[in-house]
C-alpha cells in the first residue's frame, strides 16, 4: 500500500532467504512491529534450507516485488540437478512452484525522494555474474550500468543487491550501492539481516534537466538502515535434520558458525 504523496515511506529489503523458515519469519515479524508494508525481495528465495515451498509462499504473500536468484534460475530450469542436494530441493516444489520461480523479473525499480532505484539479486550483468564491494570508481560506476539485463530505465542513484551474504553501504561518485546480506544463510556474523529504506514516495523524473523551478522536485533524501534480527537457529537445523535434507550438516555449519561449506572464501 502506497503512502499518500509527502509522506514518509519506508521499504524493506531482504535477500537469499534460501529456504531458512525460521529466519524469515523472524525478520517478517520485526517488519511487521516497524509497520513496514512494502517489501522487496532481491531473491534466492529457495536453496540451502529444506523448506523452500514454504519461503515461496511467505514471499508471494508479503512481497511486492521479487527479482530472480541464482538458485531461483537453475532450480526451475534443470530438471536434472548436478548435485544430491540441489536435487532434493527441487523435487520438494511444485510445477506451479517452480515455473514462478523462472519467470520472476531480472530487476525491479522504484522511485524515493526522487531518486532512482535499481534493484537486482548480483549484478546488472546477470544473476549469475557475481560483484563485491567496490574498490575503485570503475567497480562502482558499473553497479548503474544499462544493459540487456537491466533494461533502459532511468539510470539509478541508488542500487541494491544480495547474493554475496555479506550487508554492507558504500557511496562515492553519487552512486549508492548497499547489499542487504543474506536473510537465510548470512556469512557475515550471526543473525538475519535486512534493510530498510525510507523516502518521499515520488513520481520518475520525466526529464533529468527540468529543475524545480519547472514543477519538478530535486532529488531528497533517501535513508538506509542496516537491521539484523535473532532467531532459533538450533530449531532451523533441526528442521532440516528432521527432513533428512542432503547437506544437512553443511547448512548447519553455515548457520552455526557463518562459515562457507568446504571453504574458507565467502560464497553464496
Amino acid at each position: 500500500m502506497a503512502a499518500p504523496a509527502g509522506d514518509l515511506h519506508r521499504v524493506a529489503v531482504v535477500s537469499d532467504v534460501h529456504g531458512n523458515v525460521t529466519a524469515y519469519e523472524a525478520v517478517l515479524a520485526d517488519i511487521a512491529r516497524r509497520g513496514i508494508e512494502h517489501i522487496v525481495n532481491l531473491g534466492d528465495v529457495v536453496g540451502k534450507g529444506p523448506r523452500g515451498s514454504e519461503c515461496i509462499r511467505l514471499t508471494q504473500e508479503h512481497c511486492v516485488a521479487t527479482v530472480r536468484g541464482n538458485w531461483d534460475a537453475f532450480i526451475a530450469r534443470d530438471p536434472v540437478q548436478p548435485w544430491e542436494h540441489t536435487q532434493w530441493v527441487r523435487d520438494e516444489l511444485s510445477e506451479a512452484e517452480l515455473r514462478w520461480l523462472a519467470e520472476l523479473p531480472n530487476v525491479h525499480e522504484m522511485h524515493l525522494s526522487g531518486q532512482p532505484i535499481r534493484f537486482f539479486h548480483a549484478s546488472p550483468v546477470s544473476e549469475f555474474t557475481r560483484v563485491f564491494a567496490p574498490t575503485s570508481e570503475d567497480d562502482h560506476r558499473a553497479f548503474v550500468e544499462q544493459t540487456e539485463f537491466t533494461g533502459q530505465g532511468p539510470v539509478p542513484t541508488i542500487v541494491g543487491y544480495g547474493d554475496i551474504h555479506g550487508a554492507y553501504l558504500a557511496v562515492d561518485y553519487g552512486i549508492t550501492v548497499f547489499n542487504a546480506g543474506s536473510v537465510g544463510n548470512a556469512l557475515d556474523g550471526p543473525g538475519a539481516p535486512y534493510v530498510i529504506l525510507e523516502g518521499t514516495p515520488t513520481e520518475p523524473r520525466p526529464d533529468p534537466g527540468h529543475r524545480t523551478g519547472r514543477g519538478v522536485a530535486e532529488p531528497g533524501h533517501v535513508g538506509i538502515s542496516f537491521v539484523r534480527v535473532p532467531y532459533d537457529v538450533e530449531a532451523e537445523v533441526e528442521v532440516a535434520l528432521a527432513l533428512e535434507m542432503p547437506g544437512a550438516e553443511a547448512y548447519a555449519l553455515e548457520l552455526r558458525e557463518q562459515r562457507y561449506r568446504g571453504s574458507a572464501v565467502t560464497t553464496a
